[in-house]
């Protein structure tokens, strides 16, 4: 592997392309720690410091923005506001016609939908920018800082909309960097950033449970959690790697005194086919009772049980609830990215069909029998790739922010794998050995 990363080195349109995402990684991160105007820097240390075991709600965006959004810099909201639009618009295409439409009209169609994602993002930036300088106003980010309410000093509407407006642009800008990874360097620039961000945490959070081990110096914490992230790795590679191909003939056509067909192919159908959409989407869903009840005043009979229930993940309903939920999504998921319906119709018409399957309906009821099968097993990883974090919490007092979660793992894995495979079909597409034996 390393000579082949030297031979990539070695090529001079790839190592143009590897050096260019490095430089656009490197002003990416040197953004993550400029903090915006009306900050006060060192009461946001010193909050940072005394609530580095608990994020609470706002861990998640946290990890997604590599440690930005709790400094209050100008990438605070990093990746997630374009993550959210972009899964909102592919909502929106299943139940908007016009979208559906764009989608099918190839490239052209393709640009015009990034186009309203990117608008999106900008509108999903201003909201939530805005809601992140009310939270940091009212002292709520910093639950139990003593220092919390001072962290925007400067109360004047005039303040409040510069930062907002910082955090907006840092957010555009975020987006400009990781579309021109994906057109000049290596990968998908959106999935590089935010394998970055979370990479990004991995150190102080391996570190931060060094210092509060108790055995033999926290070493012998440290060591199991390494051993414990060496085996999830594999388990994620393992099945994010497994499909299930389903064989694809095509009969022979004459056109003229040319013929077309006759070739065998497959349907790739991953075991995991919806990535790690249901875990995030669980997790935000998880997130809205007790940000309501974060914000609302008193102490009624609904938010003490939502305090007590919903909020720290060792409580077994929480458990439940957050693995329930992201089996649910997987189906969800699955079911509007894949239409059987829509493959079957296209197999039909390029004289396409499965061996032993007519086409057309029962071609469609194969496929989506096939699909319900193989996203049953799907769904449970991922809920129990997702609760290892709770089961560390529960078992070993862990933090909630344990490092090898299982968002950060799938996401990790995954576009590491995806990366790899890209930089891999560029060096055999010059003769040269690649990474995968």
């Amino acid at each position: 592997m390393l000579t082949a990363f030297a031979r990539a080195f070695k090529t001079p349109d790839l190592r143009k392309k590897l050096l260019f995402t490095l430089g656009i990684i490197v002003v990416y991160r040197m953004g993550t720690h400029v903090p915006i105007p009306g900050v006060d820097y060192t009461a946001v240390q010193q909050c940072m410091d005394e609530a580095s075991a608990n994020q609470g709600l706002f861990g998640l965006v946290n990890m997604f923005s590599g440690g930005a959004l709790l400094q209050i810099t100008i990438f605070a909201l990093g990746i997630m506001p374009y993550i959210t639009a972009s899964i909102i618009l592919q909502l929106l295409t299943v139940v908007i016609p016009r979208l559906e439409a764009l989608k099918k009209e190839g490239q052209a169609g393709t640009t015009k939908i990034t186009q309203y994602t990117r608008y999106l993002t900008v509108a999903l930036a201003i909201l939530q920018g805005t809601g992140l300088v009310a939270t940091a106003r009212s002292g709520a980010l910093f639950s139990g800082c003593q220092v919390a309410g001072s962290i925007v000093p400067d109360r004047a509407i005039f303040t409040t909309i510069v930062m907002v407006i910082c955090m907006t642009a840092g957010t555009a800008v975020v987006m400009w960097l990781g579309e021109l990874i994906t057109d000049r360097g290596i990968g998908n620039g959106m999935s590089i950033l935010m394998f970055i961000s979370i990479a990004a945490t991995f150190p102080s959070a391996l570190w931060a449970i060094k210092k509060q081990g108790t055995l033999a110096g926290g070493w012998i914490e440290f060591g199991t959690v390494i051993a414990v992230g060496l085996v999830m790795v594999g388990l994620v590679v393992f099945v994010e790697q497994a499909q299930r191909r389903i064989p694809v003939q095509y009969a022979k056509r004459m056109i003229g005194r040319r013929s077309y067909g006759g070739t065998s192919t497959y349907i790739p159908l991953k075991v995991n086919q919806a990535g790690v959409i249901p875990v995030i989407f669980a997790s935000s869903l998880l997130y809205i009772p007790a940000l309501v009840a974060q914000f609302s005043s008193g102490t009624s009979g609904w938010k003490t049980w939502i305090e007590t229930h919903l909020v720290k993940g060792d409580h077994p309903i929480y458990i439940t609830l957050y693995f329930l939920l992201i089996v649910f999504f997987a189906f969800f998921y699955v079911a509007i990215s894949f239409n059987p319906e829509e493959v079957a119709d296209n197999m039909k018409k390029y004289g396409g069909f499965i061996p032993g399957i007519r086409a057309g309906r029962p071609t469609a009821e194969y496929l989506s029998y096939v699909l319900n099968r193989i996203t049953w097993p799907g769904s449970l990883y991922l809920g129990l790739i997702a609760l290892v974090p709770m089961m560390a919490l529960v078992g070993f007092g862990a933090s909630q922010n344990f490092p090898f979660g299982g968002t950060s793992i799938l996401i990790i894995v995954g576009v590491g794998l995806e990366t790899v495979k890209q930089i891999e079909s560029q060096l055999q597409q010059r003769n040269y050995e690649g990474f995968l034996r």
